[in-house]
């Protein structure tokens, strides 16, 4: 098992999604702003190569605007060279990497200029792993999307959406379960439909499932990815305490993770720990782990 925390680490002191507003876009800000970026990529990668901390999630702004209209800068062609050493970073150190579109990334949407522009950010992701050289293991999760007052009808749109999309985004994409509208039943329903493998989030599978424990769960999950796919990712919270449902914890409660660990320990995935004080968490998690 690989352990890892997503898109930021307090400790380095810079981030890799450094970004600015539209208004204030200008070739020279993007490339300021990119070459910043990448530095602390570099930089957030070496911490967790020193610390066996080997799942990383990139981040969605390392370049920012990228998908927008406003982008016509070839930042592809300029950074070319600093993203191939990155990836071979990436492969030499031997990490798991996906990366995650933010929430207005909406494939099934009714409105088809939402659907258009979810598609370009997507795009946009799969640029980012192909510049850095990564194979298909590399994924980009998104959620299933909204219900819009009829689940069927919307978990049908997001089948026809995914059939139409090309292979370079469709070798990478791949679903999650979330706490509130598609549980991992739902999620297998589209994967027996399309086979976009399922990205497995215990802390969501706690709030809304079928009855099926965790354990089983992730069996259920694990069968939907296939030997180029790489392994497994699965995600990791609890709930905050004195939060609203599905909120995530500050930090990893050692207890708590032990147990999540004797349920699953002769199954073999990655684990992403999404808990607030990222890196902080995560060195916890992975002292436990080899112990």
């Amino acid at each position: 098992m690989k352990i890892g925390y997503p898109c930021i680490n307090r400790t380095v002191g810079c981030t890799p999604n450094r970004t600015f507003r539209l208004a204030s876009y200008s070739k020279e800000r993007l490339v300021e702003t990119i070459q910043l970026n990448l530095d602390c990529l570099k930089k957030t990668l070496e911490f967790n190569v020193k610390n066996n901390l080997l799942f990383f999630r990139i981040g969605s702004p390392l370049v920012p605007f990228a998908s927008h209209p406003v982008c016509k800068f070839n930042w592809q062609k300029k950074f070319k060279g600093q993203f191939k050493e990155i990836g071979n970073y990436f492969k030499k150190n031997k990490f798991r990497v996906n990366m995650h579109p933010d929430q207005f990334v909406i494939i099934n949407a009714l409105k088809e200029d939402i659907v258009k522009r979810s598609v370009r950010e997507i795009k946009y992701h799969c640029d980012v792993l192909d510049l850095l050289g990564l194979d298909e293991s590399a994924k980009i999760q998104i959620h299933v999307g909204g219900v819009y007052g009829d689940k069927k009808s919307a978990m049908e749109r997001f089948i026809e959406v995914y059939k139409k999309l090309p292979f370079a985004i469709k070798k990478r994409l791949v679903i999650e379960n979330d706490h509130l509208s598609y549980s991992l039943k739902d999620c297998l329903y589209i994967f027996k439909k399309t086979e976009i493998p399922i990205i497995f989030d215990f802390f969501h599978h706690e709030c809304l499932n079928n009855g099926e424990n965790r354990r089983s769960a992730l069996i259920k999950a694990m069968k939907t990815w296939k030997k180029k796919d790489g392994k497994l990712m699965a995600d990791y919270s609890i709930q905050k305490k004195k939060a609203i449902k599905g909120s995530h914890a500050e930090s990893i409660d050692i207890r708590k993770f032990k147990n999540f660990l004797s349920d699953v320990k002769d199954l073999d995935f990655d684990l992403m720990l999404e808990i607030k004080d990222k890196e902080k968490s995560a060195l916890k998690a992975i002292n436990i782990l080899e112990k």
